[in-house]
């Protein structure tokens, strides 16, 4: 029978007077896709082997990001993420990993064909917001193998409109930007360190559709030196009472399976129209519906689909929108 397994399980509670808002999916690393083997990935983020780009340098995408059982003091959690550098013919490959999808166009580390990108219509290389956080909060543990260097990792966070804006920020991006919140760090000597770190909301755009965040070994593309490791740990958007109130109408939203169906569950706080769409990783709709309601629970039978990995995508009309990735075995 074929079977579904879901990153995470979506379930946002929102009660009169409390208002929670929107995180980033699989914030804790909790979660992972295609476990011991070179396709290795945290649900929901992406690395150099989910990459684009040159085809012959996508032969040397090898893998950069692995799960670890090395977290950060007081974690509910179990796991955290590892990325790491390598040398490739003398070119030192930084540690990457992002919501959105890394481009490999060059060999030279400082080419503007090298960026990850928020790509808005692939549901499986972006991530949705909706909000305005205060700050980004991370634990980290740098460890730079040239111990005795300047070396910093970096943690940079794009807040932008409807627009498939590029890390780094290139002149197309530039007017779609909402807000930025950069951290380069140094080594913070092998043990677990919590950086929080500002958004700047110097615009020019004001809709904050979507988030982009990376997460490299070094804060210059290609410097570092191989083997450089950062963890990564409970990442975390904080937000203050007037960035959240009043934007979301939701309860409670619920994706999982039973022997025979993925079941979408939708609980508003007044009735209205949902469109729950479900793309494959190439970005085509493979279904789609529109409920209104107060309340609904949609099934669908497994074997609409085949095997492989989706994206249960959920907006109302409060646009508000929740994304759930899924891999259907």
């Amino acid at each position: 029978m074929r079977k579904i397994t879901l990153s995470i399980i979506c379930l946002f509670v929102f009660t009169i007077g409390v208002v929670k808002a929107q995180q980033v999916n699989n914030s804790g690393f909790e979660n992972w896709d295609n476990l011991a083997t070179a396709t290795e990935e945290p649900s929901d983020w992406n690395s150099f082997k989910s990459a684009s780009g040159d085809a012959f340098l996508l032969t040397f995408a090898a893998q950069q990001v692995a799960r670890s059982t090395q977290k950060r003091p007081g974690s509910t959690g179990a796991y955290s993420a590892v990325i790491w550098s390598r040398t490739i013919l003398t070119v030192t490959a930084n540690g990457n990993i992002t919501t959105g999808q890394i481009n490999m166009g060059s060999s030279t580390a400082t080419d503007p064909s090298n960026y990850n990108i928020s790509h808005t219509a692939l549901p499986a290389f972006r991530e949705a917001l909706g909000g305005t956080p205060d700050s980004l909060v991370v634990w980290v543990r740098f460890k730079p193998a040239n111990v005795a260097g300047t070396d910093s990792a970096r943690i940079h966070a794009t807040i932008h409109d409807t627009y498939d804006c590029k890390d780094p920020i290139d002149a197309g991006s530039a007017t779609h930007v909402v807000g930025e919140a950069t951290l380069n760090f140094a080594t913070t000597n092998n043990i677990w360190v919590r950086k929080s770190f500002a958004f700047n909301y110097a615009g020019p755009a004001t809709s904050p559709d979507y988030i982009l965040i990376s997460l490299t070994t070094n804060k210059t593309p290609g410097g570092g030196t191989g083997g450089d490791s950062l963890y990564i740990d409970d990442l975390e958007l904080k937000y203050n009472d007037a960035s959240i109130g009043g934007v979301n109408y939701a309860k409670n939203i619920n994706v999982y399976t039973d022997a025979h169906d993925l079941v979408i569950k939708l609980l508003f706080e007044k009735q209205q129209k949902s469109n729950i769409t479900i793309y494959n990783m190439r970005g085509q709709v493979v279904y789609n519906t529109q409920i209104n309601a107060t309340a609904s629970q949609k099934r669908i039978t497994l074997d609409t689909f085949n095997k492989g990995v989706y994206v249960v995508d959920v907006v109302n009309e409060d646009g508000q929108r929740f994304s759930q990735k899924v891999i259907i075995k």
